[in-house]
């Protein structure tokens, strides 16, 4: 995977995350809005963490989040939160064989249809989430929010960063593993979930933060 995913991510980004890349979320990235990818590719260029986070890590309150916040903020990239009315039509139809009315004859409305969706950062079609230890749960909303700012022409591609599984060694090394538990964000919870289409049609590119990330 590494090799094809060369052509589109930085080879810098690369060596510091582990990625997955469904529905060639990251020729979108790359190629569709390369200004914004330069952005998040920015970002995660100076993202670094150090042991003292990992230590007193908080779930997704802590200290972490926030280092991501920093680089993406000041360049536009905002948290979104949508909703919507759902309006069905009836058209009749002029006679047995005729053309269908360009009048509807009733309406009905859904309100609320869709509500309550928020991404972390959003800017020109391009959605990205940071789950740092959250409950595992917390993709199923994500990847539904994705899933529906895209099935609704909103975004084009999303992004999701969260711990990869070789974290869990440094976590077992400082004594802090049981904050960091199976049941938490971390990449093996994502990927089943990526796996099995909870995102639909919706491109996303999984990024996993490493050890490379930790600040020497």
């Amino acid at each position: 995977m590494a090799q094809t995913l060369e052509k589109w991510i930085p080879a810098e980004i690369l060596e510091k995350y582990e990625c997955f890349n469904y529905n060639h979320a990251a020729e979108i990235l790359s190629q569709s809005f390369p200004a914004e990818w330069d952005e998040v590719c920015q970002a995660l260029k100076s993202f670094q963490i150090t042991i003292a986070d990992i230590t007193t890590a908080g779930g997704n309150e802590s200290s972490i989040p926030p280092k991501l916040a920093v680089s993406l903020e000041p360049r536009g990239w905002e948290e979104i939160r949508i909703s919507g009315d759902l309006i069905i039509k009836f058209y009749p139809r002029k006679g047995r064989k005729g053309a269908f009315s360009d009048i509807p004859f009733d309406e009905k409305t859904i309100s609320n249809y869709i509500d309550g969706h928020n991404i972390d950062f959003v800017k020109n079609r391009v959605a990205v989430d940071f789950e740092w230890n959250s409950k595992d749960q917390t993709f199923d909303r994500d990847l539904f929010a994705m899933r529906t700012y895209y099935e609704c022409d909103i975004i084009s591609a999303g992004v999701i960063i969260t711990r990869a599984e070789s974290l869990n060694q440094i976590f077992d090394e400082l004594g802090v593993k049981a904050k960091y538990g199976a049941s938490t964000t971390w990449m093996g919870k994502l990927l089943p979930r990526l796996d099995s289409r909870r995102h639909g049609g919706c491109p996303i590119l999984a990024i996993g933060i490493t050890p490379a990330c930790i600040q020497k």
